[in-house]
């Protein structure tokens, strides 16, 4: 696969996360987390793909409307790296967040796969 379908994939596949994450769809979410994920949070939180998906299922995140504009995607062989920005209004445990970080993600080839390996946001300075 030349580097341009591979960008275009995984494109497709964070879109899928996004729409997964705001729609609570732990199957889609299931089928897209590496095994080996670690989830970090923008107050430096970390979780597993199991703990993620908990969350995700319990409600201790209730997604609202996403934007990540400004999307770079760099192939490295078996790795993809997707940095840019993130936008997102979030409930964690009820409490309304909004949140505005600057984005890195980390996805593998796992046998004919794509799956998200990392992740790691960091808030912009308030203001």
């Amino acid at each position: 696969m030349s580097d341009e379908a591979t960008v275009k994939e995984i494109e497709e596949l964070e879109n899928q996360r996004y729409a997964a994450m705001q729609a609570g769809d732990l199957e889609s979410l299931k089928r897209l987390f590496s095994e080996r994920l670690t989830y970090t949070h923008s107050n430096g939180a970390r979780d597993t793909k199991a703990s993620m998906l908990e969350k995700v299922g319990s409600g201790h995140f209730d997604y609202g409307p996403i934007n990540h504009p400004n999307r770079s995607v760099t192939v490295a062989g078996d790795a993809v790296i997707v940095s840019g920005d993130m936008q997102a209004d979030v409930k964690v445990q009820g409490e309304p967040r909004t949140l505005n970080n600057s984005a890195l993600a980390v996805w593998v080839r796992e046998g004919d796969e794509w799956k998200l390996l990392a992740y790691q946001p960091t808030p912009y300075p308030a203001g």
